[in-house]
């Protein structure tokens, strides 16, 4: 596990929220924040298998939670997500890319984080055919 310069809360969506299914056993218990958030310029699509957020139209929103893991599992837990979304830095083959956005807590500050969004070839076939 490579250390980042940047450790930025993540941005999370669909399972990963709190009360999902993977919030409970990639999250629960290793976070020092967790609160509403959104993201704009992203669309999120159905399957297959999840949801996926994809880059999208500037007014477009998605709607998730702003996560920050605590300082003594940060690295663990960038480790444990970047697998869970079959993240690599640099992989031609990944299934999403982590890249940074800025999250909008809902009193409207803003704060850089983490988001996955799906990496091509995929996001364009959701574009094309996704629901």
């Amino acid at each position: 596990m490579t250390p980042e310069p940047e450790r930025l809360p993540f941005f999370v969506y669909g399972t990963l929220c709190p009360g999902g299914t993977n919030h409970a056993w990639a999250l629960r218990g290793r976070t020092a924040r967790e609160e509403p958030a959104r993201i704009t310029g992203a669309l999120l699509y159905d399957g297959p298998g999840y949801p996926y957020a994809v880059a999208g139209p500037p007014e477009s929103v998605v709607h998730g939670a702003l996560v920050l893991p605590r300082e003594a599992d940060y690295d663990e837990v960038r480790a444990t997500l970047d697998r869970l979304e079959g993240y690599a830095p640099g992989d031609p083959a990944n299934l999403y890319e982590r890249v940074a956005t800025e999250a909008v807590r809902t009193d409207g500050s803003t704060e850089p984080a983490w988001v996955y969004l799906a990496a091509e070839p995929l996001a364009g076939r959701l574009r094309s055919t996704g629901t």
